[in-house]
């Protein structure tokens, strides 16, 4: 039986670029596109004020995330995990987005701007009071 540690983290980030924006092709060289690096440059400047001296998050982990879009334009969910997930491992909420276990991602409500709502928790294994 898995439970959650009462240590969770919850975060508001921007809006993360689709995968199909963050990556650029530069010769035979792929980097993190202009629009990659401001993203991942804003959330570790979030993350810096919220996390402070924290150390990242050690184990099994855990991460919900709800992302509200900046409009109504067709938006496909498997495109926005990536840049956010590298990020906050960039930022120091864990060590390896490796470590995640249990990932889900909905979306919300249409917000001006767009917006990521993200909870991690680590994930513990309950012991067993008799063998």
């Amino acid at each position: 039986m898995e439970t959650v540690s009462p240590g969770a983290r919850s975060f508001e980030l921007p809006y993360p670029p689709s995968v199909n924006h963050y990556w650029r092709r530069v010769g035979h060289a792929t980097l993190i596109s202009r629009e990659g690096r401001r993203f991942r440059k804003a959330v570790c400047s979030a993350l810096a004020a919220r996390l402070g001296r924290d150390p990242p998050l050690a184990g099994r982990l855990a991460v919900h995330v709800t992302v509200c879009p900046p409009d109504r334009r067709r938006r496909d969910l498997d495109n926005v995990q990536k840049a956010l997930l590298d990020a906050l491992e960039h930022g120091g909420v864990y060590r390896d987005d490796a470590q995640i276990d249990l990932l889900v991602v909905e979306r919300g409500p249409v917000t001006p701007g767009g917006k990521s709502l993200v909870r991690v928790e680590v994930i513990t294994q309950a012991r067993r009071a008799a063998e």
